[in-house]
This record gives C-alpha cells, sequence and structure tokens, in this order.
C-alpha cells in the first residue's frame, strides 16, 4: 500500500483486496493512528438512517465478542457515504486453500471441528446465527490456528437493506442446511450442519452437495454420506451434526464436546413435556338433610382392634338382653354368706351357694 491511498474513515490506509463476496470487499489495510495491520470489510450497501443505527447497533455486539476462535472487531462506521468494519488480520489462508490439497487426516479434522464447535457456541450464547459457514470463512493462520470469519455478517447485511433491497439469502448452498434449502426457520441448528458439511469435506476430498439448484434439492432426499473407517469421535459428530431435523440436531456445545472427545454422548437429549396435572379442586362437603331410614353399616375394619371392638359389642347386646327379659322382682338377690376362710377348703361350698343362686 502506498502513501497516497485512499483513507477509509480519515485513519484506515487501504491496501489490497484479499478476500470479498455479494456484500462486501475485504483490504488490507494499515491503521495510521496505531500502525498496525488490520482487516476493513467495506460494504458495498448504501442504506438509509434507520438501516445505519442498525448497522452500527449490531456492529457493537459484535466487536462486543471475544473469543480466541473469532476474528476481533476493532472498530466502525455507519456514516451515510462509509459503511464498514475494522477487524484483526489474520495472517495465512483459509480452510479451502487446506482441503484443495486432498484428504485431512481424520484426526486433524476432528481436532479442528471441535474448536470450531467451541466458536460457535459461544457465538450462539450471545444470540447471533452465522448462516454462512464454509471453508472460506475459517481463516487459517501461519501457527496453525483456525478462526472463524464473517460470523453475524447477515444481520450487518440485514441492516444494511441488501436483504430486503435484493431478496437474496445470505448463505452459500453447497453448505446450507435442508431448513436453509426449504425456506424453513433458520437458527443455530443450521450453523451446527454447514460445519459438519464443511467437515465432511475436509475428511473426505470432496464436496458433498456440489452448487447447483439439484444439489440444493439433494440435501432433502439423500442424506450425507458419512465414510466408515474414520475415528469414532468424529464420524458420532457428523452423523449427529447432519441430522436432516433440527430439532434432533446437537447443538455447537455438544459438537465441541464430541468431537474433542470430552464426551461421547452424542445426540442431545430431548426432554420430554412433563404431564401437567389437573389442578385440584377442593370438594364441598355437602349437607344432607336428616333422614329415618336406617344408617348403613360399615364394613368391618381391618384394624387388629376390630375383633376386640365387636366381642365387646356382643357381650353388650346379650347384657342388654339379659336386662329386657330378667323377671321382675321386688327382692333383691344377694349370695349367700361365705363359708369360711378364704382358701381351697371353701371351694365346694361357694361353687353350691352360686349353682342354687344361678337357679332361682
Amino acid at each position: 500500500m502506498t502513501d497516497d491511498a485512499p483513507l477509509l474513515g480519515e485513519r484506515y490506509r487501504l491496501g489490497s483486496r484479499v478476500g470479498g463476496g455479494a456484500m462486501a470487499d475485504v483490504h488490507r489495510a494499515m491503521d495510521t493512528r496505531l500502525q498496525r495491520l488490520v482487516a476493513a470489510k467495506v460494504f458495498r450497501s448504501a442504506t438509509d438512517e434507520l438501516g445505519r443505527k442498525r448497522f452500527a447497533e449490531e456492529a457493537r455486539i459484535l466487536a462486543g465478542l471475544s473469543h480466541p476462535g473469532l476474528v476481533t472487531v476493532h472498530d466502525f462506521s455507519a456514516d451515510a457515504d462509509e459503511l464498514f468494519l475494522i477487524m484483526e488480520l489474520i495472517e495465512g489462508g483459509t480452510l479451502a486453500d487446506v482441503a484443495e490439497w486432498g484428504p485431512m487426516p481424520p484426526e486433524d479434522v476432528a481436532d479442528i471441528g471441535g474448536k470450531l464447535a467451541d466458536v460457535l457456541a459461544y457465538v450462539h450464547d450471545n444470540d447471533i446465527v452465522h448462516r454462512d459457514v464454509k471453508p472460506t470463512n475459517v481463516l487459517v493462520g501461519n501457527d496453525g490456528r483456525a478462526y472463524l470469519a464473517d460470523f453475524g455478517v447477515s444481520r450487518l447485511a440485514d441492516a444494511a437493506g441488501r436483504l430486503t433491497d435484493s431478496g437474496m439469502v445470505v448463505g452459500t448452498t453447497t453448505y446450507m442446511a435442508p431448513e436453509q434449502v426449504s425456506a424453513g426457520d433458520v437458527g443455530f441448528p443450521a450453523d451446527v450442519y454447514s460445519l459438519g458439511l464443511v467437515l465432511l469435506e475436509c475428511v473426505t476430498g470432496r464436496v458433498e452437495y456440489p452448487g447447483g439448484p439439484d444439489a440444493a434439492v439433494a440435501r432433502l432426499v439423500r442424506p450425507p454420506q458419512i465414510p466408515q473407517g474414520i475415528p469414532g469421535r468424529l464420524r458420532r459428530g457428523l452423523m449427529a451434526m447432519l441430522c436432516a431435523d433440527p430439532a434432533r440436531r446437537i447443538s455447537a456445545e455438544q459438537a465441541g464436546d464430541v468431537l474433542s472427545g470430552r464426551t461421547t454422548e452424542v445426540m442431545a437429549p430431548v426432554p420430554a413435556p412433563m404431564p401437567v396435572p389437573p389442578p385440584r379442586i377442593p370438594q364441598q362437603r355437602v349437607q344432607r338433610p336428616p333422614t329415618t331410614s336406617m344408617p348403613i353399616q360399615q364394613p368391618p375394619s381391618r384394624s387388629p382392634v376390630a375383633p376386640v371392638a365387636a366381642g365387646a359389642l356382643a357381650v353388650a347386646a346379650v347384657a342388654a338382653l339379659a336386662v329386657a327379659f330378667w323377671p321382675e322382682s321386688n327382692e333383691i338377690d344377694v349370695l349367700p354368706p361365705v363359708s369360711g376362710a378364704p382358701g381351697v377348703e371353701r371351694l365346694p361350698a361357694d361353687l353350691e351357694n352360686l349353682e342354687r343362686l344361678v337357679r332361682g
């Protein structure tokens, strides 16, 4: 870059173009204030005041994120004639450049996949959907570290008015999830599916669904072909990440755990809804009018006291009958006087007196 190159935001001197797409171009740039190299992502779309305000809000959210696997956002502009992001410059290439050399070692794919899934989990925790996970958006530094770039670009593009103006769908057809192809709800699971396709391409050396309308529909009728002879953690992770049904797909956090070997649990536990018992309505006591009918006899209790109570009732009933039918007399029968001193010797006499009393 030369000293007469235009300044962006009166601070960043633009250099060579290093990448870009339908919405923006990425340039190497020099921060003339801090004298450091940065990456400048310049959006081509113009927008109105409301769009610029939304762009600024989204850029502040992205600038507030901090993760070792994210390309850091340093600065932004939402002026009427300048719409750009200033980001950390990663010297190196992309995952697409690495994949051009052929299939990568499966263990390396699992390692890089675990790190990228952890980055996605962090982004998702901040309520951001990437929507365009693909090999060219994974930067590989000269030190071998992988970084996820263009996170949140769909929200910035929407703020810039591209989605409203052109009706374009953010995302690359080759790596879209089934719900993106069928115009369904696009959320966090779509990023997990796209990352799964990226990792599958790295380990097989071929694109599973090449671009084009036919390929877009192919994933709706044919599941991805996952090779058999790869490490278990990679195979389990890919199978769970590439479920056609987003409700059955594992989360980015779980994908990171599986691919890194931190766990072997591959399916997201989907808790069944707990049955809600009907509300308990207090029973109101019904006041019944008095009745002259005989009370209903209750069934005998199983309590061990029941036989004793029943016996007591029987004795009471017999006693009542004896009193009712006992002959009326004005004389009160009394026992005869004792037959002698208490002891065994007087027992016959006491029994004779008792028998006489009973016989009347």
